[in-house]
C-alpha cells in the first residue's frame, strides 16, 4: 500500500516487509528502523538525507510485545547471538534479491540503520561486507557477544553517537572494532541523546553526498 501521494508499485516481498520507492541514481539507500518503527518509519528521512537515491526500507522480523525489531534479545542489553547471526545473514541476501528485482547496482548499497537497525546492520555489514557499499550507523551498540573478524577491506561507515546517550558505554565498542576490521570509520560524538537531532542529518547528508560522488566515479564506464 502506498502512502498519500506515493507511486503505488507492486506489493513484492522477498520474504521481507518492505517499501521501495526509485531514485534517479545508481544510489539505494537500505533503510532499517529502530525498535517499534516499520518499513515507513525512514522513508522521509531517507528522501531528506539523499534526495535522488533509491529507497529500499525493510521491516524487522522479530516482534517484542509487538514492536518490530530486527532480532530477539534476553535484556537491554543482551542479544540472541544466534538469532542475530540468522538475520544479519538473511539481510544481506534480501540485500542481493532486491538489487536483482529492482535493477539496482549492487555495488552502490548503503546500509543506513538506527537504533535496533544501526545493529542489524552492522552484524550484517561485517558477516557479508561484499553486500554493501558502506553503511551509515545512528546510535548503534555492540551487538556481538564474539565478533566476527572480517576484513571490512576500507569499507566507509559513518558511526553517529549521542553524548548524553544511555546506551554509550555499550557503543564505546563498534568504532574501534571496525577499524580492526579495516573499515574506513568517520565517527562523530553528538550533543545528543538516543533521539536523532539535526546535527545528526547535516553530517549524514554531507557523508552520503561525498559516497554517492565515489560511486559514481567509481562507476562510470572506461
Amino acid at each position: 500500500m502506498a502512502l498519500p501521494g506515493e507511486a503505488r508499485l507492486p506489493a513484492r516481498d522477498l520474504d521481507w516487509i518492505h517499501r521501495f520507492q526509485p531514485g534517479t541514481t545508481g544510489l539505494t539507500l537500505l533503510l532499517l528502523h529502530g525498535t517499534g518503527g516499520n518499513e515507513t518509519s525512514l522513508l522521509a528521512l531517507g528522501r531528506q538525507l539523499a534526495p535522488e537515491a533509491n529507497l529500499l526500507s525493510v521491516r524487522g522480523r522479530s516482534l517484542e510485545e509487538g514492536s518490530p525489531r530486527f532480532f530477539r534479545r534476553f535484556s537491554a542489553a543482551r542479544y540472541d547471538q544466534a538469532h542475530l547471526a540468522e538475520e544479519a545473514d538473511a539481510l544481506a541476501q534480501f540485500v542481493r534479491d532486491a538489487a536483482a528485482l529492482y535493477d539496482l547496482d549492487p555495488g552502490q548499497v548503503i546500509a543506513l540503520g538506527y537504533s535496533n537497525g544501526a545493529n542489524i546492520a552492522l552484524a550484517s555489514l561485517v558477516r557479508w561486507p561484499a553486500a554493501f557499499a558502506g553503511a551509515v550507523l545512528l546510535r548503534p551498540v555492540m551487538p556481538f557477544e564474539a565478533p566476527p573478524q572480517t576484513d571490512l577491506g576500507g569499507l566507509p561507515v559513518l558511526v553517529l553517537h549521542g553524548q548524553r546517550d544511555p546506551f554509550l558505554p555499550l557503543a564505546e565498542p563498534v568504532t574501534p572494532y571496525l577499524r580492526r576490521m579495516h573499515g574506513d570509520v568517520q565517527e562523530e560524538r553528538l550533543e545528543a541523546g538516543h533521539e536523532l537531532t539535526a546535527q545528526d542529518l547535516a553530517v549524514a547528508a554531507g557523508w552520503l553526498r561525498e559516497q554517492a560522488q565515489r560511486l559514481a566515479v567509481r562507476s562510470w564506464p572506461e
